[in-house]
């Protein structure tokens, strides 16, 4: 087979990205071919070019171009949704018609009454800007993100007896682990620093008084997807990628589910304490339990399928700490 040249796989990945859809017209494959009008989702491009597709039927053949023939649709938008926790500030009134000085807190369980007048405030809250991209309009970085999220907007979505703040991300393609992460944190500076700063500063009228509801608050905060959020299972799964700092040097690194080893991050300070800090706390943002850490360096450096790579392993007995100190290996 011969090699193609760097700039033409650059631009084959690049107009062709993982999940565009992938229609067969007809495999030369002299033994088993795929069923012309076959349907597949492609997965990625070798460094020969070849397409990986996972087809519809279960097949996994890979495609030649200038060999095979087939068609490349785009691939479909999913959606996908970051839940985070919403909070309330309830002015009413008195007696006298006249706002109260003094609000009352007003939590997600209780703001439920209120997701009608809620979602309007937001939608009102948009910039004519903002229409056809949300909030991926102020986006300034020419990544992998920019190209993949179309839009991002926010919402309001009651789920298990309460409120939660939602946006909700029109996306073309896969998002790698890192993309995923580069969007939450994202849109957690909107809803603290950004666009959310001025929503919660907007008064909402309802029929009691006057409600005030910020997307992010100084507290336990989370921004998570459906399935880290709401899955029965969510607690025993081990995330995409979490954060932690290397022992002999105090760097920041970042884990990925599945890889031996670690990454070093952006965002290391060189600083011992404060990469600690930062670690700390992007992954309780992320919903990321100390368990579940703990599985992913375990995993990292001893293999995924031992039982301390399983987050349940460290809450069935919480005197065991899994017989492995990050600093050993890494």
């Amino acid at each position: 087979m011969q090699r193609i040249t760097k700039e033409w796989l650059d631009f084959l990945r690049e107009q062709y990205p993982e999940g565009s859809r992938i229609r067969l017209k007809e495999m030369n494959d002299p033994y088993h071919p795929v069923e012309p009008g076959t349907m597949g989702t492609l997965r990625w491009i070798d460094d020969m070019g070849q397409f990986h597709v996972n087809w519809d039927n279960g097949r996994t053949l890979a495609l030649v171009i200038g060999v095979d023939h087939f068609t490349v649709l785009p691939p479909e938008l999913q959606e996908l949704k970051f839940y985070m926790p919403l909070t309330g500030n309830f002015y009413g009134y008195d007696d006298w018609g006249n706002l109260e000085e003094y609000g009352s807190d007003l939590t997600g369980q209780e703001l439920m009454k209120y997701e009608a007048s809620i979602r309007e405030a937001i939608r009102e809250n948009q910039m004519p800007e903002e229409k056809e991209r949300g909030l991926m309009r102020w986006y300034d970085k020419a990544d992998g993100v920019n190209g993949k999220v179309q839009s991002v907007v926010f919402d309001v979505e009651s789920r298990n007896g309460q409120l939660w703040g939602v946006a909700r991300c029109q996306v073309d393609g896969i998002l790698s682990p890192e993309e995923k992460e580069i969007l939450a944190d994202y849109i957690s500076g909107q809803a603290s620093d950004g666009w959310g700063e001025g929503f919660e500063q907007r008064e909402i009228r309802v029929n009691e008084g006057e409600l005030y509801v910020s997307l992010w608050n100084a507290g336990n905060w989370t921004i998570q997807t459906d399935q880290e959020r709401f899955s029965p299972d969510s607690l025993d799964r081990l995330p995409d990628l979490c954060w932690s700092v290397l022992p002999s040097t105090g760097a920041l690194i970042c884990i990925k589910k599945g890889e031996s080893g670690y990454y070093p991050s952006g965002w290391d300070t060189g600083d011992r304490e404060q990469n600690r800090r930062i670690a700390d706390y992007s992954n309780q943002k992320r919903g990321i339990t100390p368990e579940q850490v703990e599985a992913m360096v375990t995993g990292s450096m001893h293999g995924w399928d031992v039982p301390g790579a399983d987050p349940a392993w460290y809450r069935q007995d919480e005197a065991r700490t899994g017989g492995v100190e990050l600093e050993q290996s890494l």
